[in-house]
């Protein structure tokens, strides 16, 4: 049964757990260059740097690139409802929020292919 991770750092203790971290990191490299946002999170990346990384990107993205940051929710299909729920004054802490709706969507994807 998938149980929804309850932040950052819990899905991707749960990812090394399972086994399905490099999953992830495919996953994330494959949609973002898909949405024509080159990243190449390197399957050597920690945890810890991915977090960095993304949120670095996120926050680049809302800032300088709100097109293409709508296009990559988009194509990662992030939940709508979840991202208009979040408080967009600090754009700090959007990004980091919005960083956390990615990982999950993109784990929920690598989690259900490895189960079914």
């Amino acid at each position: 049964m998938f149980i929804a991770p309850l932040n950052t750092d819990h899905l991707l203790s749960e990812a090394e757990k399972e086994n399905l971290y490099l999953k992830l990191i495919e996953q994330l490299n494959k949609d973002f260059n898909f949405a024509n946002e080159a990243v190449d999170f390197h399957p050597s990346t920690t945890p810890n740097e991915l977090k960095i990384q993304l949120h670095e990107k996120i926050y680049r993205l809302i800032q300088y690139k709100f097109a293409e940051y709508l296009n990559l929710l988009y194509i990662i299909d992030v939940p709508e409802d979840q991202v208009k729920k979040l408080d967009g004054s600090d754009i700090l802490e959007l990004s980091e929020q919005v960083t956390f709706l990615i990982l999950k969507r993109e784990w929920m994807k690598v989690w259900f292919r490895n189960k079914y």
